[in-house]
């Protein structure tokens, strides 16, 4: 599995370093996986003037997250959080129609629609994928919790961590833990990655 790599895409408000971020890439890492992030260009103006700015349209991120794919032999995966999940579809999607093969797609807690707007649907990226996908979500993502999840016939894999929130941090009388969770989404995300590499 050494030889496996991943580029992992960050959320829109935070960039490569946030403890979710890396939390996730130590563990892959651990176990092999050469792990790329990276920070879109937006993110990259945010931090060095000190205040959030907004996305970039999705084209500019796609091609952002593209640049880092250059020159990837051998297996290679597409991940991202939120944001960066809908990149890693939508450029997987680009990729496949260019011929480049990408052996599998994961969302970190994929943002099927705005908070509170369960009728603005983001399900376009997953629907127009031709590789292999895993959904990582929180069980109470109010971005998509699991029963609206469960009512939009996906035709992609998705595992639910236990009372997770967007970022799986669960509730704490709920009895999990958000190590715990993280831990359980890494695991999930290396058992893709050994079926489909």
């Amino acid at each position: 599995m050494s030889q496996v790599k991943l580029v992992l895409a960050h959320g829109s408000g935070a960039g490569q370093q946030h403890p979710f971020m890396q939390s996730i890439k130590a563990a892959l890492v651990a176990e092999g996986i050469e792990v790329v992030t990276f920070d879109f260009p937006y993110m990259q103006k945010a931090i060095a003037a000190g205040k959030p700015r907004p996305p970039d349209k999705m084209p500019v991120l796609v091609e952002a997250m593209k640049a880092h794919c250059r020159g990837i032999s051998g297996p290679f995966f597409l991940a991202g959080k939120s944001l960066g999940a809908r990149v890693a579809m939508n450029l997987a999607a680009e990729l496949y129609q260019q011929g480049q093969k990408v052996n599998g797609v994961m969302a970190l807690g994929y943002p099927f629609h705005p908070p509170g707007k369960p009728d603005k649907l983001r399900l376009e990226p997953i629907e127009n994928l031709s590789t292999p996908a895993l959904i990582l979500q929180g069980e109470r993502d109010t971005f998509g919790a699991r029963d609206e999840v469960a009512s939009y016939g996906l035709g992609v894999a998705v595992s639910f961590l236990p009372d997770g929130d967007h970022s799986f941090k669960p509730r704490k009388r709920s009895g999990y833990t958000e190590q715990g969770n993280l831990a359980q989404a890494a695991a999930a995300m290396l058992a893709f990655i050994k079926e489909n590499g």
